[in-house]
């Protein structure tokens, strides 16, 4: 157990890990302290501390006899040599210096080699390491020439496994950023001597950058390091190079699955017949889209483009979002399981893994208590926009890749290893552009509002960042171009491209300032399906409903907060997300006036004009979760109970309304046996297509359904899908424009109704059927299904057959002129 200690902090605290060392430690005590009290010693407060390692002589005794208040005994509980790893943890953990100085207690590196330490982290370094393997390192007496060969060897396998850049670990003799120090030694779990390795492999992995400074060193008698230590350090490195899970981050994983799984849990458990209720077609079109995708791969097509609807012009399927970077990898499984299997994966197990992402990257540069990353990862995974989106795009749910993005560009700011660092930014952009443009367009956003805002709260660390973050994103994008060139000029160049969408004024496509205090209808507490359908495109589009608790909370986190440089800029970046989410135009409450929005800065940029304003409300999920994280990580080292429980208490009010509800999921109606049987093939030949009646749309998308369930075996017109306007209009639409035959068949499934057929309608129809190449067409069972039929028999003068289940017209026995 630590012995008390007093909390103000001091500038320099000086670590010594302790296991029987009563003959050496008196001096270095001395020497130390005789140091940093000296004339011109600029250390005004400082402290030393020995960590015990379960001593057996007066080592205890030697700390605790001094008068001097600055030394202190620090020991954990139990008794037991445990470890230099162990003992180092304890030292470093009770520290409280803006320094921290980790030392041996043989002073085989004199404290007079602290100075040029220190002038390495004075020019920007977050720690410096003495080395006795760099130019200017001198050496006095020397170890035994067996242990200098163990030791080369081992610095030799540890350069090229484990640290790269670093030629001596094993110095002895490092000074680190207080802070940095304390979170790297908190995040390790070696108790060996390999723990120097550990904490230097964190401070590399974080981006902070070292420094390997050369120092005198000097052999001493009585070393620690027995032969049968080595064997332990190798296994201890091999731990590093693979390492085992904390026990509390396996709960969080296991959380987080149960969590997704119960969100779509409708479906999860029989995809093939349960139907998302709110996700209207996009289950049909993404189903479709993974099916295709597997096809073509199948195949060795092109997997860009497919002209198994939207005959005869076809789908640029790089202008849709098709996912490339799943549903290609997950072909086999769409081939054996099914489209529909595949998709609920790529839902539940994306969801999961976006909410693990969000919470390693909280751990790592937010805060370091676990329960309070778990949920702050929560809140930004299964945020109300997030759910609604679950129930139809995966492409906004399935967002593993950000958080490592966002890391990743934070470590390009340290300017340690940049190339490398860019590099990788580079591939994971590129990949996440094959996940989503979109998402990865307002992830930019949401990086460069935080940008903005941390530069102006720190300046001077913006000047430090610039540079190298620079450097590294030019470097980045030119590792990223090369592999998204193509499939772009596909994008916007290809067959069936569009030069963008507009998605007009309709409520919902930019956020009122009440859909953001509002609650969503999947909240499973305070869902108001009526007030929040009225202030949205569509169930799939409520993008904003963070709740007015929630917002009330986030304001007090920010205001109790206010002086970290990260809360304001975090709440910054929120603020600016939600303002930007209000669309060109907002309205001044309680006035019929509207003002200039931010967003019309943005709206008529390329790219951005295609997106939908109130997603990018969206942006807001991860700050709040990361406000959270900050709120409750400090509940819990706060010091009295009522502090933590009423703090506790008000983020559980805050949440609870947010909680939501499994996804709403129904019977799925069953696939006629007409596709599933192989009757189709009957009736349509290599060359000519199946036209369904009515034609495919994104308010009807069903046929999407059967043209999977028959393997894709037959080309349709129409579809569900984003395609240029046509007749030279490049302008984006949903699905096809419409031709005489598919708006008048639309017409009757919508009202009923079955309208005047005469000579110029039929010849309007004979001329479409031959433009879609139609084999047969085929009416399924459904509303209206008499009148579309007599509708049919009209326009082709043919009588419809009924088949496995539908009616057919099979067209090879030719139309009529009459009726």
């Amino acid at each position: 157990m630590r012995a008390d200690a007093p909390t103000a902090p001091v500038e320099l605290s000086v670590v010594i890990p302790a296991y029987n060392e009563e003959r050496r430690l008196g001096p270095t005590l001395d020497a130390v302290g005789r140091r940093l009290d000296a004339t011109g010693s600029h250390w005004g407060t400082w402290e030393i501390l020995v960590a015990d390692d379960g001593s057996t002589d007066a080592t205890r005794e030697l700390v605790t006899v001094r008068r001097d208040p600055r030394i202190r005994l620090v020991t954990g509980a139990g008794s037991g040599n445990r470890g230099k790893g162990h003992a180092l943890r304890l030292g470093v953990a009770a520290s409280r210096g803006r320094h921290v100085l980790v030392m041996d207690a043989d002073l085989a590196t004199p404290v007079e080699e602290l100075e040029h330490l220190e002038k390495a982290l004075a020019d920007g370094h977050a720690a410096a390491i003495g080395s006795r393997a760099v130019p200017g390192a001198t050496l006095g007496d020397r170890q035994h020439r067996i242990r200098e060969l163990l030791g080369a060897a081992g610095n030799l396998l540890i350069r090229r496994t484990t640290l790269r850049g670093i030629r001596d670990t094993q110095c002895g003799f490092k000074l680190f950023e207080g802070d940095k120090a304390r979170a790297a030694f908190a995040a390790s779990r070696l108790n060996g001597w390999a723990i120097d390795v550990e904490v230097l492999r964190h401070f590399q992995r974080v981006g902070w950058p070292v420094a390997e400074v050369p120092v005198h060193w000097s052999h001493q008698p009585g070393s620690k390091v027995r032969p049968g230590d080595y064997p332990r350090m190798l296994r201890d490195l091999v731990r590093l190079r693979i390492p085992v899970p904390r026990p509390a981050d396996v709960l969080v994983v296991v959380l987080f699955l149960a969590m997704a799984v119960t969100l779509c849990s409708g479906r999860f458990l029989d995809p093939d017949h349960r139907y998302l209720t709110d996700s209207l077609q996009d289950q049909n079109q993404w189903e479709w889209f993974f099916a295709v995708t597997a096809d073509n791969v199948a195949h060795l097509r092109n997997p860009l483009f497919t002209d198994l609807q939207g005959f005869p012009d076809g789908v640029n399927l790089m202008a849709n979002t098709t996912m490339l970077g799943l549903s290609v990898p997950l072909t086999p499984v769409t081939l054996l399981l099914g489209p529909a299997l595949a998709l609920s994966l790529v839902m539940t197990l994306g969801l999961a893994a976006t909410a693990v992402a969000w919470y390693r990257l909280i751990v790592r540069r937010v805060v370091r208590q676990r329960g309070a990353a778990f949920a702050g990862a929560a809140l930004a995974a299964f945020a109300p926009p997030m759910v609604s989106h679950a129930n139809a795009h995966p492409n906004f749910v399935v967002l593993f890749m950000i958080p490592p993005i966002i890391e990743r560009a934070l470590r390009l700011t340290s300017g340690a290893r940049v190339t490398r660092d860019a590099v990788v930014l580079g591939l994971m952009a590129a990949y996440q552009f094959f996940l989503g443009e979109e998402p990865l367009l307002l992830a930019a956003l949401g990086m460069v509002l935080f940008a903005v805002a941390y530069a102006a709260v720190r300046p001077d660390v913006a000047r430090q960042a610039a540079r190298p973050l620079l450097n590294g994103l030019a470097i980045a994008a030119a590792v990223c171009l090369p592999l998204v060139v193509y499939p772009l000029a596909w994008q916007f160049s290809g067959p069936q491209s569009y030069a963008g969408i507009d998605h007009g004024t309709a409520p919902g496509v930019a956020n009122s300032v009440r859909a953001l205090f509002s609650f969503a209808e999947r909240s499973a507490i305070a869902g108001d399906a009526g007030r929040a359908d009225a202030l949205t495109l569509n169930p799939t589009e409520q993008n904003a409903f963070y709740g007015w608790p929630l917002a009330l909370l986030a304001l007090a986190i920010t205001v109790r907060l206010w002086r970290q440089p990260a809360v304001k800029a975090l709440a910054c970046t929120a603020v600016a997300a939600a303002l930007l989410s209000l669309g060109t135009r907002i309205p001044l409450p309680l006035t019929g006036t509207t003002f200039p929005g931010p967003w019309s800065l943005l709206a008529g940029l390329p790219l951005f004009e295609s997106v939908i304003e109130s997603r990018i409300a969206l942006v807001c999920a991860p700050p709040l979760g990361m406000l959270l994280a900050l709120a409750i990580g400090g509940l819990a080292q706060a010091r009295r109970l009522l502090t933590q429980y009423a703090g506790l208490l008000a983020v559980c009010l805050a949440l609870l309304p947010l909680l939501p509800a499994p996804l709403k999921s129904e019977p799925r109606a069953e696939t006629p046996a007409f596709f599933t049987d192989g009757a189709w093939k009957t009736y349509v030949r290599d060359g000519e297509t199946l036209v369904p009646v009515p034609l495919a749309e994104p308010e009807a998308a069903e046929a999407l359904h059967w043209q999977t369930a028959a393997d894709l075996g037959f080309r349709m017109p129409g579809g569900y899908f984003n395609g240029p306007l046509g007749e030279g209009d490049r302008t984006g639409v949903y699905g096809v424009p419409l031709r005489f035959t598919a708006s008048l068949l639309r017409d009757v499934r919508q009202t009923g109704v079955v309208p005047v057929i005469d000579a110029a309608a039929r010849a309007e129809a004979r001329e479409d059927l031959a433009y879609w190449r139609a084999g047969a067409l085929v009416l399924a069972p459904q509303r209206y299904e008499e009148r579309l039929r007599e509708t049919v028999d009209k326009l082709v003068g043919l009588p419809g057959r009924r088949v496995a289940g539908v009616w057919v017209w099979d067209l090879h026995q030719g139309t009529q002129e009459g009726g």
